[in-house]
Protein backbone atom coordinates (compact mmCIF):
# COMPACT_ATOMS: atom_id res chain seq x y z
CA UNK A 1 0.00 0.00 0.00
CA UNK A 2 1.54 3.43 -1.47
CA UNK A 3 1.84 6.35 1.46
CA UNK A 4 -1.25 8.28 0.51
CA UNK A 5 -2.96 5.46 1.04
CA UNK A 6 -1.54 4.47 4.58
CA UNK A 7 -2.93 8.35 5.68
CA UNK A 8 -6.28 7.95 4.86
CA UNK A 9 -8.76 7.42 7.34
CA UNK A 10 -10.95 4.42 7.19
CA UNK A 11 -14.21 4.02 5.39
CA UNK A 12 -15.06 2.04 8.20
CA UNK A 13 -15.17 4.79 11.13
CA UNK A 14 -17.32 6.89 9.30
CA UNK A 15 -20.57 4.65 9.95
CA UNK A 16 -23.70 6.65 9.02
CA UNK A 17 -21.83 9.67 6.99
CA UNK A 18 -21.23 9.43 3.25
CA UNK A 19 -17.95 8.33 2.09
CA UNK A 20 -15.18 11.04 1.75
CA UNK A 21 -13.72 11.51 -1.59
CA UNK A 22 -10.61 9.32 -2.84
CA UNK A 23 -8.30 12.52 -3.38
CA UNK A 24 -8.74 13.23 0.34
CA UNK A 25 -5.29 15.62 1.43
CA UNK A 26 -2.85 13.43 3.71
CA UNK A 27 -3.29 14.20 7.35
CA UNK A 28 0.21 14.51 8.37
CA UNK A 29 1.55 14.31 12.36
CA UNK A 30 -1.52 13.21 13.46
CA UNK A 31 -2.57 10.59 15.79
CA UNK A 32 -5.48 7.92 14.63
CA UNK A 33 -9.09 8.36 16.63
CA UNK A 34 -8.99 5.83 18.57
CA UNK A 35 -5.62 6.50 20.17
CA UNK A 36 -6.65 9.60 21.50
CA UNK A 37 -7.25 9.99 25.59
CA UNK A 38 -11.27 10.70 25.64
CA UNK A 39 -10.91 11.94 29.42
CA UNK A 40 -8.98 14.85 27.79
CA UNK A 41 -12.48 16.51 26.20
CA UNK A 42 -15.18 17.80 26.90
CA UNK A 43 -18.67 17.42 26.53
CA UNK A 44 -19.48 18.38 23.12
CA UNK A 45 -21.51 21.41 22.81
CA UNK A 46 -25.29 21.04 21.15
CA UNK A 47 -25.51 22.84 17.97
CA UNK A 48 -27.76 25.99 17.76
CA UNK A 49 -30.12 27.01 14.61
CA UNK A 50 -32.30 30.08 14.81
CA UNK A 51 -35.91 29.33 14.59
CA UNK A 52 -37.92 31.61 11.86
CA UNK A 53 -38.80 33.93 15.24
CA UNK A 54 -35.32 34.23 16.60
CA UNK A 55 -35.58 31.00 19.42
CA UNK A 56 -32.74 29.28 19.00
CA UNK A 57 -33.20 24.94 19.18
CA UNK A 58 -31.44 22.14 18.88
CA UNK A 59 -30.67 19.79 16.26
CA UNK A 60 -30.27 16.49 17.33
CA UNK A 61 -28.79 13.81 15.08
CA UNK A 62 -29.80 10.45 14.92
CA UNK A 63 -28.92 7.84 17.37
CA UNK A 64 -25.57 6.23 17.01
CA UNK A 65 -25.62 2.30 17.32
CA UNK A 66 -22.58 2.70 20.24
CA UNK A 67 -23.97 6.61 21.23
CA UNK A 68 -24.11 4.93 24.94
CA UNK A 69 -21.18 3.31 25.04
CA UNK A 70 -19.56 6.85 23.25
CA UNK A 71 -21.22 8.77 26.19
CA UNK A 72 -19.57 6.89 28.59
CA UNK A 73 -16.28 7.33 27.42
CA UNK A 74 -16.39 11.23 26.61
CA UNK A 75 -17.58 11.99 29.90
CA UNK A 76 -15.88 14.41 31.58
CA UNK A 77 -13.90 13.55 34.62
CA UNK A 78 -15.38 15.51 37.71
CA UNK A 79 -12.10 17.57 38.60
CA UNK A 80 -12.23 19.11 35.28
CA UNK A 81 -14.11 22.69 35.01
CA UNK A 82 -15.55 23.83 31.82
CA UNK A 83 -13.83 27.83 30.81
CA UNK A 84 -17.75 28.45 29.65
CA UNK A 85 -21.28 27.20 30.64
CA UNK A 86 -23.77 26.71 27.42
CA UNK A 87 -27.07 27.65 28.44
CA UNK A 88 -30.05 26.58 26.24
CA UNK A 89 -31.68 29.34 24.81
CA UNK A 90 -35.20 27.13 25.05
CA UNK A 91 -34.93 27.36 28.72
CA UNK A 92 -35.46 31.45 28.63
CA UNK A 93 -38.05 31.06 26.39
CA UNK A 94 -40.97 31.23 29.29
CA UNK A 95 -39.57 35.01 30.18
CA UNK A 96 -40.98 36.24 26.91
CA UNK A 97 -39.29 38.08 24.09
CA UNK A 98 -38.97 40.91 26.35
CA UNK A 99 -37.17 39.64 28.85
CA UNK A 100 -33.88 41.53 30.48
CA UNK A 101 -30.51 39.76 30.09
CA UNK A 102 -29.27 39.05 33.65
CA UNK A 103 -25.66 41.10 32.39
CA UNK A 104 -28.10 44.32 31.88
CA UNK A 105 -29.72 43.72 35.03
CA UNK A 106 -26.45 43.46 37.39
CA UNK A 107 -24.62 46.67 35.38
CA UNK A 108 -27.61 48.79 35.99
CA UNK A 109 -27.53 47.56 39.64
CA UNK A 110 -24.45 48.78 39.41
CA UNK A 111 -24.67 52.04 38.17
CA UNK A 112 -27.49 52.95 40.07
CA UNK A 113 -25.62 52.00 43.40
CA UNK A 114 -22.64 54.59 42.17
CA UNK A 115 -25.20 57.07 41.79
CA UNK A 116 -25.89 56.40 45.02
CA UNK A 117 -22.72 56.59 46.39
CA UNK A 118 -21.51 59.84 44.60
CA UNK A 119 -24.68 61.87 46.14
CA UNK A 120 -23.82 60.57 49.25
CA UNK A 121 -20.30 62.09 48.99
CA UNK A 122 -21.32 65.20 47.72
CA UNK A 123 -24.43 65.80 50.73
CA UNK A 124 -20.90 64.84 52.98
CA UNK A 125 -18.72 67.62 51.16
CA UNK A 126 -19.11 70.65 52.97
CA UNK A 127 -17.91 74.49 51.38
CA UNK A 128 -14.98 75.55 53.38
CA UNK A 129 -14.39 78.20 55.14
CA UNK A 130 -11.41 80.63 53.45
CA UNK A 131 -9.11 82.32 55.67
CA UNK A 132 -9.59 86.05 54.16
CA UNK A 133 -6.69 87.17 55.96
CA UNK A 134 -3.81 84.64 55.37
CA UNK A 135 -2.29 86.85 52.57
CA UNK A 136 -1.85 90.30 55.05
CA UNK A 137 -0.45 88.00 58.01
CA UNK A 138 2.94 90.06 57.10
CA UNK A 139 1.33 93.60 56.20
CA UNK A 140 1.44 95.32 59.60
CA UNK A 141 -1.37 97.94 58.29
CA UNK A 142 -3.01 94.82 58.20
CA UNK A 143 -3.59 94.25 61.85
CA UNK A 144 -4.31 90.51 61.00
CA UNK A 145 -4.14 89.79 64.99
CA UNK A 146 -6.94 92.36 66.04
CA UNK A 147 -8.95 92.22 62.80
CA UNK A 148 -11.49 90.08 64.11
CA UNK A 149 -12.12 91.83 67.37
CA UNK A 150 -11.94 94.99 66.06
CA UNK A 151 -15.13 93.75 63.95
CA UNK A 152 -16.51 92.00 66.84
CA UNK A 153 -16.41 95.01 68.93
CA UNK A 154 -17.95 97.07 65.65
CA UNK A 155 -21.01 94.31 65.62
CA UNK A 156 -21.53 95.00 69.67
CA UNK A 157 -21.53 98.83 69.42
CA UNK A 158 -23.15 99.35 66.08
CA UNK A 159 -26.93 99.49 67.61
CA UNK A 160 -26.02 103.06 69.98
CA UNK A 161 -25.00 104.20 66.61
CA UNK A 162 -28.64 103.09 64.78
CA UNK A 163 -31.44 105.95 65.45
CA UNK A 164 -35.27 104.38 65.60
CA UNK A 165 -36.91 103.65 62.35
CA UNK A 166 -39.68 105.98 63.40
CA UNK A 167 -38.08 109.08 65.00
CA UNK A 168 -39.69 111.58 62.34
CA UNK A 169 -42.78 111.48 64.15
CA UNK A 170 -41.25 113.66 66.80
CA UNK A 171 -40.62 116.13 63.99
CA UNK A 172 -43.68 118.79 64.07
CA UNK A 173 -42.15 120.49 60.37
CA UNK A 174 -39.71 118.26 58.36
CA UNK A 175 -40.78 114.60 57.04
CA UNK A 176 -39.19 111.53 55.49
CA UNK A 177 -39.44 113.09 52.25
CA UNK A 178 -37.73 115.90 53.00
CA UNK A 179 -34.60 113.99 54.34
CA UNK A 180 -34.78 111.86 51.39
CA UNK A 181 -33.94 115.39 49.52
CA UNK A 182 -31.55 116.29 51.71
CA UNK A 183 -29.58 113.25 51.33
CA UNK A 184 -30.06 112.95 47.76
CA UNK A 185 -27.99 116.58 47.13
CA UNK A 186 -25.65 116.25 49.70
CA UNK A 187 -24.34 112.37 47.60
CA UNK A 188 -24.26 115.19 44.66
CA UNK A 189 -22.06 117.53 47.17
CA UNK A 190 -19.86 114.50 48.42
CA UNK A 191 -19.62 114.21 44.65
CA UNK A 192 -18.55 117.21 43.48
CA UNK A 193 -15.92 117.40 46.06
CA UNK A 194 -14.38 114.43 45.25
CA UNK A 195 -14.86 113.14 49.30
CA UNK A 196 -13.70 110.31 50.64
CA UNK A 197 -16.91 107.13 50.48
CA UNK A 198 -16.81 106.99 54.81
CA UNK A 199 -17.48 110.38 54.96
CA UNK A 200 -20.69 110.08 53.01
CA UNK A 201 -21.99 107.77 55.30
CA UNK A 202 -20.74 109.66 58.40
CA UNK A 203 -22.90 112.64 56.98
CA UNK A 204 -26.02 110.83 56.77
CA UNK A 205 -25.46 108.78 60.36
CA UNK A 206 -25.11 112.20 61.84
CA UNK A 207 -27.92 113.93 60.66
CA UNK A 208 -30.61 111.20 61.62
CA UNK A 209 -28.85 110.95 65.45
CA UNK A 210 -29.24 114.70 65.36
CA UNK A 211 -32.66 115.09 64.64
CA UNK A 212 -33.66 112.24 66.53
CA UNK A 213 -32.73 114.64 69.54
CA UNK A 214 -33.25 117.93 67.42
CA UNK A 215 -36.80 119.14 66.56
CA UNK A 216 -35.46 121.51 63.79
CA UNK A 217 -37.79 123.37 61.09
CA UNK A 218 -37.55 122.73 57.63
CA UNK A 219 -35.85 126.17 56.37
CA UNK A 220 -32.46 124.82 58.68
CA UNK A 221 -33.16 121.43 57.35
CA UNK A 222 -30.56 122.23 54.60
CA UNK A 223 -28.07 124.21 57.35
CA UNK A 224 -27.99 120.86 59.40
CA UNK A 225 -27.15 118.48 56.36
CA UNK A 226 -23.46 120.74 55.02
CA UNK A 227 -22.96 121.17 59.05
CA UNK A 228 -23.05 117.62 58.97
CA UNK A 229 -20.76 117.17 56.39
CA UNK A 230 -17.71 119.58 57.59
CA UNK A 231 -18.04 117.84 60.76
CA UNK A 232 -17.57 114.14 58.68
CA UNK A 233 -14.54 116.20 56.97
CA UNK A 234 -13.20 116.79 60.32
CA UNK A 235 -12.79 113.63 61.69
CA UNK A 236 -12.25 111.28 58.08
CA UNK A 237 -10.57 113.87 55.58
CA UNK A 238 -7.23 114.65 55.05
CA UNK A 239 -7.88 118.23 52.82
CA UNK A 240 -11.10 119.39 54.31
CA UNK A 241 -13.09 122.30 52.43
CA UNK A 242 -13.77 125.58 53.92
CA UNK A 243 -16.57 126.64 56.06
CA UNK A 244 -16.84 129.02 52.73
CA UNK A 245 -16.90 126.33 50.72
CA UNK A 246 -20.17 124.89 52.20
CA UNK A 247 -21.68 128.41 51.92
CA UNK A 248 -20.93 128.74 48.40
CA UNK A 249 -22.69 125.62 47.66
CA UNK A 250 -25.75 126.17 49.27
CA UNK A 251 -25.88 129.63 46.87
CA UNK A 252 -25.09 131.07 50.28
CA UNK A 253 -28.34 130.69 52.23
CA UNK A 254 -26.71 130.85 55.53
CA UNK A 255 -23.50 132.54 57.09
CA UNK A 256 -20.85 131.67 58.28
CA UNK A 257 -21.23 132.21 62.19
CA UNK A 258 -25.03 129.94 61.32
CA UNK A 259 -22.64 127.47 60.36
CA UNK A 260 -20.19 127.51 63.39
CA UNK A 261 -23.47 127.72 65.71
CA UNK A 262 -24.95 124.36 64.44
CA UNK A 263 -21.60 122.71 64.60
CA UNK A 264 -21.63 123.59 68.13
CA UNK A 265 -25.41 122.62 68.52
CA UNK A 266 -24.62 119.20 66.46
CA UNK A 267 -21.56 118.13 68.67
CA UNK A 268 -23.34 118.58 72.02
CA UNK A 269 -26.41 116.63 70.86
CA UNK A 270 -24.14 113.71 69.65
CA UNK A 271 -22.20 114.99 72.75
CA UNK A 272 -18.76 114.58 70.93
CA UNK A 273 -19.34 110.70 69.54
CA UNK A 274 -18.14 110.49 66.07
CA UNK A 275 -16.47 106.89 66.39
CA UNK A 276 -19.48 104.89 65.36
CA UNK A 277 -19.91 102.09 63.22
CA UNK A 278 -21.46 102.76 59.54
CA UNK A 279 -22.41 100.59 56.88
CA UNK A 280 -18.78 101.60 55.04
CA UNK A 281 -16.72 99.93 57.27
CA UNK A 282 -18.21 96.60 57.08
CA UNK A 283 -18.46 97.08 53.48
CA UNK A 284 -14.72 96.78 53.55
CA UNK A 285 -14.48 93.50 55.27
CA UNK A 286 -17.76 91.64 53.96
CA UNK A 287 -15.83 92.36 50.23
CA UNK A 288 -12.73 90.88 51.17
CA UNK A 289 -14.54 87.98 52.61
CA UNK A 290 -16.52 87.82 49.14
CA UNK A 291 -13.30 87.73 46.93
CA UNK A 292 -14.34 90.81 45.37
CA UNK A 293 -13.15 92.67 42.08
CA UNK A 294 -13.92 96.31 41.16
CA UNK A 295 -17.26 95.96 39.53
CA UNK A 296 -18.55 94.01 42.15
CA UNK A 297 -17.78 96.60 44.89
CA UNK A 298 -19.14 99.34 42.81
CA UNK A 299 -22.14 97.45 42.89
CA UNK A 300 -22.37 96.56 46.36
CA UNK A 301 -21.88 100.65 46.76
CA UNK A 302 -24.63 101.83 44.60
CA UNK A 303 -26.70 99.53 46.28
CA UNK A 304 -26.04 101.06 49.84
CA UNK A 305 -25.96 104.28 48.73
CA UNK A 306 -29.61 104.00 47.41
CA UNK A 307 -30.45 102.76 51.14
CA UNK A 308 -29.00 105.89 51.81
CA UNK A 309 -31.44 108.15 50.93
CA UNK A 310 -34.50 105.70 51.99
CA UNK A 311 -35.94 106.33 55.45
CA UNK A 312 -37.48 103.26 55.65
CA UNK A 313 -34.05 101.36 55.31
CA UNK A 314 -33.47 102.81 58.97
CA UNK A 315 -34.46 99.80 60.45
CA UNK A 316 -31.77 97.91 59.15
CA UNK A 317 -28.39 97.51 61.04
CA UNK A 318 -25.18 98.86 59.48
CA UNK A 319 -23.81 95.36 59.15
CA UNK A 320 -27.02 94.23 57.53
CA UNK A 321 -27.28 96.71 54.90
CA UNK A 322 -23.56 96.27 54.11
CA UNK A 323 -24.35 92.12 53.77
CA UNK A 324 -27.41 92.57 51.98
CA UNK A 325 -25.98 94.96 49.59
CA UNK A 326 -23.09 92.51 48.39
CA UNK A 327 -25.58 90.01 48.24
CA UNK A 328 -27.87 91.96 45.68
CA UNK A 329 -25.24 92.73 43.75
CA UNK A 330 -23.58 88.87 43.49
CA UNK A 331 -27.28 88.23 42.38
CA UNK A 332 -27.62 91.39 39.63
CA UNK A 333 -24.51 90.23 38.16
CA UNK A 334 -24.45 86.48 38.25
CA UNK A 335 -28.28 86.45 38.08
CA UNK A 336 -28.78 83.70 40.49
CA UNK A 337 -28.17 83.41 44.29
CA UNK A 338 -24.94 83.44 45.40
CA UNK A 339 -23.68 83.98 49.31
CA UNK A 340 -20.80 81.66 50.34
CA UNK A 341 -19.63 79.83 53.33
CA UNK A 342 -17.22 82.03 53.79
CA UNK A 343 -19.15 85.12 53.69
CA UNK A 344 -21.82 83.93 55.57
CA UNK A 345 -19.20 83.08 58.57
CA UNK A 346 -17.40 86.50 58.50
CA UNK A 347 -20.72 88.45 58.15
CA UNK A 348 -22.72 86.26 60.79
CA UNK A 349 -25.59 86.59 58.78
CA UNK A 350 -27.56 83.65 56.65
CA UNK A 351 -28.78 83.98 53.14
CA UNK A 352 -32.59 83.79 54.76
CA UNK A 353 -31.53 86.75 56.97
CA UNK A 354 -30.66 88.89 53.79
CA UNK A 355 -33.24 88.60 52.08
CA UNK A 356 -36.03 90.87 53.38
CA UNK A 357 -33.47 93.76 53.25
CA UNK A 358 -32.13 92.53 49.49
CA UNK A 359 -35.82 91.96 48.15
CA UNK A 360 -36.12 96.15 48.79
CA UNK A 361 -32.68 96.92 47.59
CA UNK A 362 -33.64 95.27 44.47
CA UNK A 363 -36.91 97.45 44.00
CA UNK A 364 -34.88 100.69 44.74
CA UNK A 365 -32.65 99.35 41.72
CA UNK A 366 -35.41 98.81 39.61
CA UNK A 367 -36.45 102.63 39.58
CA UNK A 368 -33.26 104.55 40.44
CA UNK A 369 -33.04 106.12 37.28
CA UNK A 370 -36.62 107.12 37.37
CA UNK A 371 -38.59 109.94 39.60
CA UNK A 372 -36.88 113.13 40.87
CA UNK A 373 -34.68 111.74 43.17
CA UNK A 374 -31.79 110.62 40.72
CA UNK A 375 -28.59 111.88 42.18
CA UNK A 376 -27.18 108.05 43.26
CA UNK A 377 -28.11 106.72 39.87
CA UNK A 378 -26.31 109.13 38.17
CA UNK A 379 -23.30 109.30 39.98
CA UNK A 380 -22.88 105.86 39.23
CA UNK A 381 -24.18 106.11 35.55
CA UNK A 382 -20.73 107.49 35.01
CA UNK A 383 -17.34 105.72 33.78
CA UNK A 384 -15.18 106.79 36.91
CA UNK A 385 -17.99 104.18 38.70
CA UNK A 386 -17.67 101.81 36.21
CA UNK A 387 -21.72 102.42 35.42
CA UNK A 388 -22.57 100.08 38.07
CA UNK A 389 -26.31 101.56 37.85
CA UNK A 390 -26.80 100.20 34.34
CA UNK A 391 -26.30 96.29 35.36
CA UNK A 392 -29.69 94.80 35.67
CA UNK A 393 -31.48 94.53 38.80
CA UNK A 394 -31.86 90.47 40.39
CA UNK A 395 -35.77 90.91 39.82
CA UNK A 396 -35.98 87.34 40.30
CA UNK A 397 -35.48 87.90 43.87
CA UNK A 398 -38.51 89.42 44.07
CA UNK A 399 -40.69 86.33 42.93
CA UNK A 400 -40.80 85.01 46.08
Amino acid sequence: MDASKENRLPSSDLQGYPRMEENLKPLHHRLPLRSINQNLMPNRSPVHSRKSKGHAVLHHQPPHPHATKKHNMLAPNPSYNLDCEIIAIDDDEDAGDNAVPDFVKHTEAMLDEIDRIEEVEMEDVQEPVLDIDACDRTDPLAVVEYIDDIYSLYKKIEDSSCVSPNYMTNQFDINERMRAILVDWLIEVHYKFELLEETLFLTVNLIDRFLERQAMIRKKLQLVGVTAMLIACKYEEVSVPTVEDFILITDKAYTRDEVLAMEKLMMNSLQFNLSVPTPYMFMRRFLKAAHSDKKLELSSFFLVELCLVEYKMLKFSPSLLAAAAIYTAQCSMYQFKQWTKTSEWYTDYSEEQLLECSRLMVTFHRKAGSGKLTGVYRKYSTWRYGCAAKIEPALFLLDN
